[in-house]
């Protein structure tokens, strides 16, 4: 069993205590930091050649990269691309690469499973497993194939980012630090169904951008979609995010999946705009991806398109999400569930 310590996931401040623990120059760490996060893409510390052999070798005595390669792909007719992942633990994980025509976008999970049981979800109906560390956060990214060609990553996968808030704040301080990726937090958007304390950390503690599931404008309706407004009141969330401004760096949008007879009707778009009213944000339209044992259907486009224009007609800025990968499973948890149940079958 490999008992070597994981470089990647570190902050500087970390790497910073570990090179002093090992008598390593303190110039190491930024060393160290780079061949992690940088270009260089380092999967090995042999791979680290600015630093002398011999520290390497003490290095590798109890460290090691910690990068691991996805262990499936599937490639969908329109170039989207679900990436499938194991974990320290032996559970899967997913990742879904987004290409457009002036972006390309890397959807992340957070958890292994989900505690959130919304009824149009595949994660939800795996349970709660694990939570994901800021390394296995990060894996996700830096051993993409397509890396060089991000131009964002959404926090949108398995699970609920703020019910693992530490480790998803320390994966977005890398991501966002000098010594680490350097990104913009513009480039980084963390969705949530507002887990309130974890929200509040978030919002506190960095600038990327925020996106709540929302779905329905009635809280007995969005109960029903979604049993955590039973814990997290979307009017009580909304009382909160008022306190935040949301008309510079950061921007606020609220993810609303349109479903067939159900919540795509005038009488929400009309409910939409009062309760939104005031707020500066979004709502994007996600057209439902059918999953087993669910009976919810995604509205026709025209219908969609309705909405949208009652919206936008109404002040509230909307946008029309293209739904992608539906040949490969792509909706959030349908390839690991697959595999899981591959995996029983098979014993």
């Amino acid at each position: 069993m490999n008992s070597k310590i994981a470089l990647l996931g570190k902050t500087l401040e970390e790497l910073q205590a570990i090179v002093t623990k090992l008598g390593l120059p303190k110039f190491s760490a930024k060393q160290i930091a780079h061949w992690l996060y940088g270009e260089k893409n380092a999967r090995s510390i042999d791979e680290m050649t600015n630093i002398s052999l011999q520290n390497r070798n003490l290095l590798k005595e109890q460290y090691e990269v910690g990068v691991s390669e996805p262990v499936q792909a599937s490639h969908s007719q329109d170039g989207t691309i679900k990436y499938l992942y194991t974990t320290s633990e032996g559970n899967y994980i997913e990742a879904v690469y987004i290409p457009e025509e002036d972006r390309a976008t890397l959807c992340v999970s957070s958890q292994v499973g989900c505690k959130m049981s919304c009824k149009f979800c595949m994660t939800g109906k795996q349970g709660f497993t694990s939570q994901l560390t800021a390394a296995e956060i990060l894996n996700q990214i830096i051993s993409l194939p397509e890396r060089n060609k991000l131009t964002n990553v959404v926090f949108m996968g398995m699970g609920e980012p703020m019910d693992n808030v530490e480790e998803v704040l320390r994966a977005l301080d890398i991501m966002t630090a000098d010594y680490g990726f350097g990104w913009s937090p513009k480039r980084i958007t963390v969705s949530s169904v507002g887990v309130r304390r974890g929200l509040q950390r978030f919002l506190d503690e960095s600038d990327c951008h925020v996106a709540i599931s929302l779905h329905s404008p009635f809280p007995a309706q969005r109960r029903e979609l979604m049993p955590a407004e039973k814990a997290f009141s979307i009017v009580d969330l909304l009382e909160m995010l008022r306190g935040y401004d949301f008309s510079k760096q950061r921007r606020l949008s609220f993810e609303y999946i349109v479903f067939s007879g159900v919540n795509d009707g005038l009488i929400y778009a009309k409910e939409l705009v009062k309760l939104l009213k005031g707020l500066d944000c979004r709502i994007n339209l996600i057209r439902f991806h059918s999953i087993p044992d669910v009976d919810l259907q995604g509205s026709h486009m025209e219908q969609i398109i309705a909405f949208r224009d009652y919206l936008t007609q109404h002040g509230v800025f909307t946008t029309i999400r293209a739904s992608r990968g539906e040949d490969i499973l792509a909706a959030c948890g349908m390839l690991s569930t697959a595999k899981q149940q591959e995996e029983k079958a098979s014993v």
